[in-house]
């Protein structure tokens, strides 16, 4: 199967079981249809509170972050200099990070941008000395994996997104 339409596929079973587990909680929520920057889903309730929500949905062990998004790093010398966080334009986006299984026992972790990007700098910057990270094979990558057991303590955090909104009587 073409990697564009697999990718196709696990991005959209992702953003609709989380469009199903929400509406299970009774929160209504759609994903749109073409690309919108920075979110996938908005979520609302009958007040009219609505919520952007960030999906990403892996088939595979882990999901691939490029840590120069979330991290300020300078590239000198074929030295990575890891200067610190980044300021995110919207810290506060609830990600749901979802692993898709074939059983259909898939699993939901609900975290801030900012939950994500503190997982990101402790794994990027473990693998530095004193701030500085040298590649071995491509001085100039960021690439950074996140998997499952780095978010455990978020697995099926749905109260962070339920929060938001007034409960359905």
């Amino acid at each position: 199967m073409n990697t564009g339409y697999r990718t196709q596929l696990t991005r959209q079973i992702g953003e609709h079981l989380v469009v199903s587990k929400l509406g299970r909680q009774g929160i209504i929520a759609t994903p749109f249809a073409g690309n919108v920057p920075d979110y996938d889903l908005l979520a609302s309730d009958l007040e009219g509170h609505s919520l952007p929500l960030q999906v990403k949905a892996i088939n595979g062990i882990s999901w691939q972050f490029t840590a120069n998004s979330f991290l300020d790093i300078e590239i000198k010398n074929e030295k990575q200099i890891i200067k610190g966080k980044k300021n995110l334009k919207n810290s506060a986006l609830i990600c749901v990070l979802v692993v898709l299984d074939k059983n259909e026992k898939d699993t939901f972790y609900v975290l801030k941008k900012s939950d994500l990007q503190e997982i990101i700098f402790h794994k990027y910057t473990s693998k530095a000395t004193n701030g500085v990270r040298i590649r071995p094979r491509n001085s100039k990558s960021t690439h950074c994996a996140v998997w499952p057991e780095d978010l455990e303590p978020f697995r099926n955090n749905w109260k962070l997104i339920t929060d938001h909104f007034d409960p359905i009587e």
